[in-house]
Protein backbone atom coordinates (compact mmCIF):
# COMPACT_ATOMS: atom_id res chain seq x y z
CA UNK A 1 0.00 0.00 0.00
CA UNK A 2 1.58 3.41 -1.33
CA UNK A 3 0.08 6.07 1.68
CA UNK A 4 1.17 8.93 -0.37
CA UNK A 5 -1.40 10.89 0.31
CA UNK A 6 -3.65 8.64 1.48
CA UNK A 7 -5.51 8.69 5.10
CA UNK A 8 -4.34 6.79 8.05
CA UNK A 9 -5.41 6.23 11.89
CA UNK A 10 -3.29 5.70 14.33
CA UNK A 11 -4.73 5.12 17.69
CA UNK A 12 -2.60 6.10 20.79
CA UNK A 13 -0.83 8.20 18.14
CA UNK A 14 0.39 11.01 20.55
CA UNK A 15 3.48 9.71 22.03
CA UNK A 16 4.86 6.53 21.98
CA UNK A 17 5.20 3.43 19.74
CA UNK A 18 2.27 5.36 17.87
CA UNK A 19 3.67 8.73 17.73
CA UNK A 20 6.87 7.15 16.18
CA UNK A 21 4.36 5.41 13.60
CA UNK A 22 2.62 8.53 12.79
CA UNK A 23 5.80 10.31 12.17
CA UNK A 24 6.87 7.64 9.95
CA UNK A 25 3.79 7.20 8.07
CA UNK A 26 3.69 11.17 7.52
CA UNK A 27 7.15 11.28 5.66
CA UNK A 28 5.76 8.71 3.75
CA UNK A 29 3.11 11.43 2.62
CA UNK A 30 0.25 10.09 4.33
CA UNK A 31 -2.67 12.12 5.89
CA UNK A 32 -2.38 11.18 9.13
CA UNK A 33 -5.11 11.19 11.85
CA UNK A 34 -4.07 10.55 15.48
CA UNK A 35 -6.80 9.03 17.97
CA UNK A 36 -5.55 9.37 21.66
CA UNK A 37 -6.89 10.69 24.94
CA UNK A 38 -4.37 12.89 25.94
CA UNK A 39 -5.76 16.34 24.09
CA UNK A 40 -2.22 18.34 24.67
CA UNK A 41 -0.11 16.38 22.90
CA UNK A 42 -2.34 15.09 20.66
CA UNK A 43 -3.15 18.27 18.74
CA UNK A 44 0.36 19.02 19.33
CA UNK A 45 1.07 15.81 17.30
CA UNK A 46 -1.31 16.59 14.83
CA UNK A 47 -0.20 20.39 14.39
CA UNK A 48 3.60 18.83 13.43
CA UNK A 49 2.64 16.75 11.25
CA UNK A 50 -0.31 18.41 9.70
CA UNK A 51 -2.73 15.87 10.65
CA UNK A 52 -5.83 15.50 12.65
CA UNK A 53 -6.61 14.87 15.73
CA UNK A 54 -9.41 13.11 17.21
CA UNK A 55 -10.36 12.97 20.97
CA UNK A 56 -11.23 8.99 20.75
CA UNK A 57 -11.75 6.57 23.42
CA UNK A 58 -11.21 2.81 22.00
CA UNK A 59 -13.58 0.94 24.01
CA UNK A 60 -16.74 3.45 23.45
CA UNK A 61 -18.42 1.92 20.07
CA UNK A 62 -20.03 5.38 19.53
CA UNK A 63 -16.77 6.92 19.90
CA UNK A 64 -14.94 5.14 17.61
CA UNK A 65 -17.81 5.23 14.94
CA UNK A 66 -17.92 9.45 14.72
CA UNK A 67 -14.31 9.40 15.08
CA UNK A 68 -13.84 7.28 11.84
CA UNK A 69 -16.47 8.98 10.28
CA UNK A 70 -14.78 12.61 11.08
CA UNK A 71 -12.17 11.20 9.05
CA UNK A 72 -13.71 9.87 6.30
CA UNK A 73 -15.53 13.41 5.61
CA UNK A 74 -12.21 15.68 6.68
CA UNK A 75 -9.57 13.25 4.99
CA UNK A 76 -11.06 10.58 2.92
CA UNK A 77 -11.63 6.44 3.40
CA UNK A 78 -8.73 5.29 5.64
CA UNK A 79 -6.53 3.12 4.33
CA UNK A 80 -4.27 2.19 7.40
CA UNK A 81 -5.23 2.06 10.94
CA UNK A 82 -2.57 1.10 13.47
CA UNK A 83 -3.64 0.15 16.90
CA UNK A 84 -1.32 1.45 19.30
CA UNK A 85 -3.91 2.43 22.25
CA UNK A 86 -3.53 0.46 25.41
CA UNK A 87 -2.62 0.35 28.95
CA UNK A 88 -0.78 -1.81 31.56
CA UNK A 89 -1.57 -3.08 34.75
CA UNK A 90 -0.36 -5.37 36.86
CA UNK A 91 -1.50 -7.61 40.17
CA UNK A 92 -0.93 -11.17 41.27
CA UNK A 93 -4.05 -13.58 40.82
CA UNK A 94 -4.10 -13.43 44.52
CA UNK A 95 -2.59 -11.16 47.15
CA UNK A 96 -2.18 -11.08 50.78
CA UNK A 97 -5.18 -8.95 50.77
CA UNK A 98 -7.19 -11.20 48.69
CA UNK A 99 -8.34 -11.90 45.04
CA UNK A 100 -7.70 -9.83 41.32
CA UNK A 101 -9.71 -7.20 41.41
CA UNK A 102 -12.18 -8.23 38.59
CA UNK A 103 -12.70 -4.48 37.59
CA UNK A 104 -8.52 -3.97 36.96
CA UNK A 105 -9.41 -7.44 34.75
CA UNK A 106 -11.68 -6.23 32.71
CA UNK A 107 -10.47 -2.90 32.54
CA UNK A 108 -7.53 -3.96 30.65
CA UNK A 109 -9.23 -6.76 28.14
CA UNK A 110 -11.66 -3.42 27.68
CA UNK A 111 -8.82 -1.06 26.49
CA UNK A 112 -6.13 -3.30 24.83
CA UNK A 113 -8.61 -6.12 23.93
CA UNK A 114 -12.26 -5.16 23.33
CA UNK A 115 -10.97 -1.23 22.06
CA UNK A 116 -8.50 -2.97 19.22
CA UNK A 117 -11.29 -4.93 17.87
CA UNK A 118 -13.37 -2.07 17.75
CA UNK A 119 -11.26 0.14 15.50
CA UNK A 120 -10.62 -3.08 13.70
CA UNK A 121 -13.99 -3.43 12.61
CA UNK A 122 -15.13 0.40 11.75
CA UNK A 123 -11.80 1.14 10.26
CA UNK A 124 -12.66 -1.96 8.39
CA UNK A 125 -16.09 -1.48 7.26
CA UNK A 126 -14.66 2.28 6.17
CA UNK A 127 -11.57 0.83 3.90
CA UNK A 128 -14.35 -1.71 2.36
CA UNK A 129 -16.34 1.26 1.19
CA UNK A 130 -12.79 2.56 -1.03
CA UNK A 131 -12.01 1.60 -4.05
CA UNK A 132 -9.02 -1.42 -4.86
CA UNK A 133 -5.53 -0.58 -5.73
CA UNK A 134 -2.70 -2.28 -6.75
CA UNK A 135 -3.93 -6.23 -6.08
CA UNK A 136 -7.44 -5.23 -5.66
CA UNK A 137 -5.67 -3.90 -2.04
CA UNK A 138 -8.30 -1.94 -0.19
CA UNK A 139 -6.22 -1.43 3.55
CA UNK A 140 -4.22 -2.64 6.13
CA UNK A 141 -4.60 -3.24 9.71
CA UNK A 142 -1.90 -3.16 12.07
CA UNK A 143 -2.49 -4.26 15.92
CA UNK A 144 0.38 -4.27 19.22
CA UNK A 145 0.43 -7.09 20.81
CA UNK A 146 3.27 -7.88 23.18
CA UNK A 147 5.78 -10.35 24.35
CA UNK A 148 3.70 -10.80 27.16
CA UNK A 149 0.99 -12.53 24.69
CA UNK A 150 3.71 -15.25 25.06
CA UNK A 151 5.71 -15.02 28.13
CA UNK A 152 3.61 -13.20 30.40
CA UNK A 153 5.12 -12.74 34.04
CA UNK A 154 3.68 -13.08 37.67
CA UNK A 155 1.05 -9.95 37.99
CA UNK A 156 0.37 -9.90 34.32
CA UNK A 157 -2.67 -12.14 34.12
CA UNK A 158 -4.92 -9.16 32.92
CA UNK A 159 -2.12 -7.24 30.38
CA UNK A 160 -1.13 -11.39 28.69
CA UNK A 161 -4.44 -12.33 28.25
CA UNK A 162 -5.30 -8.83 26.50
CA UNK A 163 -2.21 -9.44 24.11
CA UNK A 164 -2.87 -13.18 23.80
CA UNK A 165 -6.15 -12.01 22.44
CA UNK A 166 -5.29 -9.64 19.77
CA UNK A 167 -2.60 -12.43 18.38
CA UNK A 168 -5.69 -14.99 18.47
CA UNK A 169 -7.79 -12.80 16.48
CA UNK A 170 -5.16 -11.83 14.15
CA UNK A 171 -5.19 -14.69 11.37
CA UNK A 172 -9.39 -14.94 11.85
CA UNK A 173 -9.94 -11.08 10.87
CA UNK A 174 -7.19 -11.41 8.28
CA UNK A 175 -9.30 -14.74 6.26
CA UNK A 176 -12.86 -12.80 7.46
CA UNK A 177 -11.13 -9.40 5.65
CA UNK A 178 -9.15 -10.91 2.51
CA UNK A 179 -12.44 -11.05 0.51
CA UNK A 180 -12.28 -7.30 0.33
CA UNK A 181 -8.29 -7.21 0.49
CA UNK A 182 -7.85 -5.67 3.77
CA UNK A 183 -5.05 -7.14 4.68
CA UNK A 184 -4.28 -7.80 8.65
CA UNK A 185 -0.80 -8.23 11.09
CA UNK A 186 0.32 -7.91 14.89
CA UNK A 187 3.74 -6.99 15.66
CA UNK A 188 4.67 -8.31 19.44
CA UNK A 189 7.16 -5.80 20.47
CA UNK A 190 9.60 -6.53 23.14
CA UNK A 191 10.81 -4.04 25.92
CA UNK A 192 10.64 -0.65 24.08
CA UNK A 193 11.62 3.10 25.31
CA UNK A 194 8.39 4.20 25.72
CA UNK A 195 6.67 6.66 28.14
CA UNK A 196 6.26 4.26 30.56
CA UNK A 197 9.61 3.18 30.60
CA UNK A 198 11.09 6.46 30.43
CA UNK A 199 9.40 7.64 33.93
CA UNK A 200 12.18 5.06 35.49
CA UNK A 201 15.92 5.90 36.11
CA UNK A 202 18.89 5.39 33.62
CA UNK A 203 20.05 2.75 36.09
CA UNK A 204 16.74 0.78 35.49
CA UNK A 205 16.64 1.35 31.59
CA UNK A 206 20.06 -0.09 31.32
CA UNK A 207 19.53 -2.98 33.45
CA UNK A 208 16.33 -3.74 31.77
CA UNK A 209 18.15 -3.28 27.90
CA UNK A 210 20.59 -5.74 29.50
CA UNK A 211 18.13 -8.58 29.47
CA UNK A 212 17.87 -8.40 25.93
CA UNK A 213 20.47 -10.65 23.99
CA UNK A 214 20.74 -8.85 20.87
CA UNK A 215 20.93 -5.46 20.53
CA UNK A 216 21.26 -5.49 24.48
CA UNK A 217 19.27 -2.39 24.90
CA UNK A 218 15.66 -0.99 25.13
CA UNK A 219 13.84 -0.66 21.35
CA UNK A 220 13.73 2.76 20.28
CA UNK A 221 10.20 2.90 18.79
CA UNK A 222 11.20 4.18 15.23
CA UNK A 223 12.05 0.52 14.92
CA UNK A 224 8.64 -0.53 15.48
CA UNK A 225 7.70 2.25 13.18
CA UNK A 226 10.18 0.68 10.73
CA UNK A 227 8.27 -2.83 10.99
CA UNK A 228 4.50 -0.94 10.83
CA UNK A 229 5.67 0.76 7.34
CA UNK A 230 7.25 -2.26 5.74
CA UNK A 231 3.84 -3.73 6.57
CA UNK A 232 2.16 -1.52 5.04
CA UNK A 233 4.13 -1.87 1.78
CA UNK A 234 4.63 -5.53 1.82
CA UNK A 235 1.54 -7.40 0.43
CA UNK A 236 2.45 -10.55 1.03
CA UNK A 237 2.64 -10.05 4.95
CA UNK A 238 -0.86 -10.90 5.90
CA UNK A 239 -2.45 -12.43 8.91
CA UNK A 240 0.90 -12.60 10.53
CA UNK A 241 2.50 -11.88 14.39
CA UNK A 242 6.02 -11.05 14.28
CA UNK A 243 7.54 -10.68 17.38
CA UNK A 244 9.77 -7.45 17.59
CA UNK A 245 12.23 -7.96 20.70
CA UNK A 246 15.89 -8.30 20.27
CA UNK A 247 15.19 -12.38 21.31
CA UNK A 248 14.34 -11.96 24.41
CA UNK A 249 12.25 -14.54 26.49
CA UNK A 250 10.66 -12.88 29.38
CA UNK A 251 11.12 -14.29 32.92
CA UNK A 252 8.60 -15.02 35.62
CA UNK A 253 9.44 -12.03 37.09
Amino acid sequence: MDVKGQAVIVTGGASGLGGATANALAASGAKVAIFDVQDEAGKAKAAELGGLYVKCNVADAANVEAAVAEVVAKLGAPRVAVNCAGIGRAARTISKTGPHALDMFAQVINVNLIGTFNVIRVAAWAMSQAEPRDDGERGVIINTASVAAFDGQIGQAAYSASKGGVVGMTLPIARDLASVGIRVCTIAPGLFLTPMMMGLSAEAQKSLGAQVPFPSRLGDPKEYAALASHIVANRMLNGEVIRLDGAIRMAPR
